[in-house]
């Protein structure tokens, strides 16, 4: 991998941990996520436009990734509301990719080394010591199936588009509709459940939804880019640094309680991916 490709991965994994550290401010998460979702409509909307339409066969993808996307917002954003930053991402972040690992496994999708299985037993190690701790340190226990919902849809995701971004052969513009659909099914049902207060809100709150969509779209689209020009497994050991950043911004700049406890198990669960990806 190169250097400059190696930045760009790790400016990736930075852009994600920072749109998930935007919907962690202000009050419901679940108002955040739609305006995220609706500033995120309005990126694809740009970035298509200036694309040429995917051909017939990538359509059935990017509609299924649509749903996947939307259940992992739904599962995300009502995961904030019940704990920290610095405590669901990692759950959610790194039991997606021991998911993809144990799901080769059982099916021979793939061939797994012996370090393949260590690095599923240290993921699977750090991922129950953040669960843990959630018991521990008087957490809302609720995050947890949240988070594992987020994690398993993020698995999906994983496999559905990193297939239909080949079928389609145009990383740039998939993403963008990825973005219209996900952004649109998450945004729809919320309002209709809500109603439409969650759009009389300050300027700061869309201007914030703003950053988060392009923070969102730069951190999906930089990733399917480099697994093109990249080793996928090197691609995908990097993306999980995302995860360090988090736990950064989840005690620097909202204050989270941040312990050896804490860190240990995060680190366990960065070194899991690692081994599952080598």
């Amino acid at each position: 991998m190169s250097l400059p490709i190696l930045f760009a991965v790790l400016a990736a994994a930075f852009l994600h941990a920072l749109w998930n550290a935007l919907i962690r401010l202000g009050g419901s998460k679940i108002h955040a996520m739609v305006l995220l979702s609706l500033a995120e409509v309005v990126v694809g909307i740009v970035i298509v436009i200036a694309r040429p339409l995917p051909i017939p066969a990538a359509w059935p993808w990017i509609i299924g990734a649509g749903f996947v996307h939307f259940a992992y917002k739904f599962f995300l954003a009502h995961a904030y509301e019940q704990g920290d930053l610095s405590r669901v991402y990692p759950i959610a972040r790194g039991t997606a990719p021991m998911l993809v690992a144990i799901v080769s496994a059982a099916f021979a999708l793939d061939h797994i080394e012996p370090t393949g299985y260590a690095g599923i037993a240290v993921l699977g190690a750090g991922i129950l010591l953040m669960a843990r701790g959630v018991f521990t340190d008087g957490e809302s226990r609720r995050l947890l199936p949240f988070a594992l919902g987020s994690a398993c849809a993020t698995a999906t995701y994983t496999l559905v588009d990193g297939m239909g971004a080949r079928v389609a052969g145009d990383a740039v513009g998939y993403t963008g509709w990825l973005m219209i659909g996900g952004g649109l099914g998450f945004a729809a049902l919320m309002l209709s459940r809500r109603g439409l207060r969650d759009l009389n809100v300050p300027a700061r709150d869309w201007m914030r939804a703003g950053l988060g969509a392009v923070a969102s779209y730069g951190a999906y689209a930089i990733s399917i880019w480099a697994m093109t020009v990249a080793p996928i497994a090197l691609v995908a050991v990097l993306r999980e640094t995302s995860i360090l950043f988090a736990m950064l911004m989840g005690w620097l700049i909202f204050g989270e309680k941040m312990n050896a406890k804490k860190g240990l198990a995060a680190g366990l669960i960065v070194a899991g991916v690692m081994l599952t990806r080598l």
